[in-house]
């Protein structure tokens, strides 16, 4: 386990040790960076589902009030017009087999995926690549799709995704730490909407069990998420 520096033992004795409420969270967290750099702030969920259950899975998109501070690297699988449109909308890479035949080399310069439904019958043998960095387009978060303009627009305006992981956790960046506290406010309730809309029907009993906001090298505060607009 890696030693805590001054800075963040400090900050660990002067945190808020209540639940606080969001605003008041990233007032602090903001007061007192974690780093020399610009930390990314997300937001942890320990969710009242069990992960074994695969009609208990979580998972979802949107797209953040006020982006995430990152530049996203857009790839398109796509021919005739929805790779014009693709282009046209800016994304960073647009094609089809030569796109294939670069990932299955190792080439992995993007950030997002988005393809079309003829062309998922290729991209479907870039499975086990694409697959386990998060990278696979799908249709139930929009990344297949022929509107590949609006789906471009949306990845580079800050559309993130996010899916429970195997006990049941979740983490969603919400922004910067150079961000305005009022749009990381607006980012991380657009978020925590978001998972509290993905709750599986399974599901039983109390929902969204604990919510953490941190900075990248930050501590963790407990948020309030039970007054959700």
């Amino acid at each position: 386990m890696a030693t805590r520096g001054k800075r963040y033992k400090k900050t660990l004795e002067q945190k808020p040790q209540q639940v606080c409420e969001l605003r008041e969270a990233l007032e602090f967290i903001k007061a007192h960076p974690g780093a020399n750099f610009d930390e990314t702030v997300d937001l942890a969920f320990r969710l009242g589902v069990d992960p074994r259950q695969s009609d208990q899975t979580v998972r979802g998109s949107m797209g953040l009030p006020h982006g995430t501070g990152k530049s996203v690297r857009v790839l398109v699988f796509a021919t005739g017009p929805a790779a014009d449109a693709a282009t046209e909308a800016g994304a960073d890479h647009v094609g089809q087999d030569e796109l294939i035949a670069k990932i299955s080399d190792g080439w992995l310069e993007f950030d997002v995926a988005i393809a079309t439904p003829d062309a998922m019958k290729e991209v479907r043998k870039l499975g086990k690549v694409l697959g386990p960095r998060g990278l696979m387009p799908n249709p139930k978060v929009g990344t297949v799709t022929d509107d590949t303009g609006k789906a471009v627009r949306e990845a580079r305006a800050g559309r993130i995704e996010f899916r429970m992981d195997r006990n049941g956790n979740v983490h969603v960046p919400v922004g910067k730490l150079s961000f305005q506290v009022d749009h990381l406010v607006e980012n991380a309730w657009a978020v925590i909407n978001a998972v509290r809309n993905a709750r599986p029907a399974t599901a039983k009993g109390e929902y969204i069990r604990r919510c953490t906001v941190s900075s990248t090298m930050g501590v963790g505060i407990r948020v309030n998420v039970r007054d959700v607009a």
